[in-house]
């Protein structure tokens, strides 16, 4: 079946997924992807945090830095602080996309007991979808960042959180449409919107105990916690086989294969 009949299925009669089904399918996949998974975001923390590093120390000095790393207030920073800080978080942000990609490819890889490494994480770079991925990863952070500034503005920075959470909830399809079904940025975020919302207590369920499977990294030295995150990248895998299916199988194994 055709990505177009399923999509067009969906739109008149919905779909059915079975939380379990998809918890089981999405910790067998976890459990071969983690060691790998977790070292491509340990590798990616380090880089991310020696920029954010020197980003901090343009957009509001080192003083300023060094006390609120841990807790952002915009009102810190300088307008051209802020629109530096705006720019790189948008570009790291893209640039970041086809990384989340890959972790979700080697889902798919370890699905279908294919081979994968740390290096599957990055093909993507090399491949046709990373200019959706790439506009995907800017326009919604964004947005995000858009509106977490103007809450935050009139005093309600806590909503800018939620606001989050939710556009992560709702496009979190997006990526895997994007690679498996070969569909277009702007079309992916539209089709991921429609998707989530026809089984949304169904999907905010497996959302919420993803996350919370993952937070019990922190007791594990707080290390941990990077080889738990990539079980949101299996569930979001293991959610789109069930209500979608992949397809492309041959690109999908040379994409996972070329960067090695």
């Amino acid at each position: 079946m055709s990505i177009d009949t399923r999509i067009e299925e969906i739109r008149r009669q919905g779909y059915y997924v079975d939380f379990g089904d998809v918890f089981n399918q999405s910790y067998a996949n976890f459990k071969k992807i983690a060691l790998n998974a977790g070292l491509v975001f340990i590798l990616l923390v380090l880089m991310l945090g020696i920029f954010m590093f020197g980003l901090g120390l343009v957009g509001v000095g080192l003083s300023s830095f060094a006390t609120g790393i841990t807790n952002l207030d915009f009102s810190g920073f300088s307008t051209v602080g802020l629109l530096i800080y705006f720019f790189a978080v948008v570009l790291v942000s893209g640039l970041a996309a086809p990384i989340n990609a890959g972790i979700i490819n080697m889902a798919y890889l370890a699905a279908h007991n294919r081979e994968f490494s740390v290096s599957t994480a990055f093909g993507y770079y090399q491949s046709n979808y990373f200019k959706e991925l790439f506009v995907v990863a800017v326009l919604s952070t964004f947005l995000n960042l858009v509106v977490n500034f103007a809450l935050e503005s009139v005093g309600y920075a806590f909503l800018g959180q939620i606001f989050n959470y939710l556009v992560a909830f709702f496009l979190m399809l997006s990526t895997p449409l994007i690679i498996f079904g070969e569909v277009k940025a702007i079309e992916s975020i539209k089709l991921s919107i429609l998707i989530v919302s026809k089984q949304f207590f169904i999907l905010l369920g497996l959302a919420i105990v993803s996350v919370i499977f993952c937070c019990l990294g922190i007791f594990g030295l707080c290390i941990g916690i990077f080889f738990t995150i990539p079980f949101l990248h299996a569930t979001t895998y293991s959610i789109y086989d069930n209500i979608i299916g992949t397809q492309g199988g041959d690109e999908l194994d040379e994409i996972g294969t070329t960067a090695e």
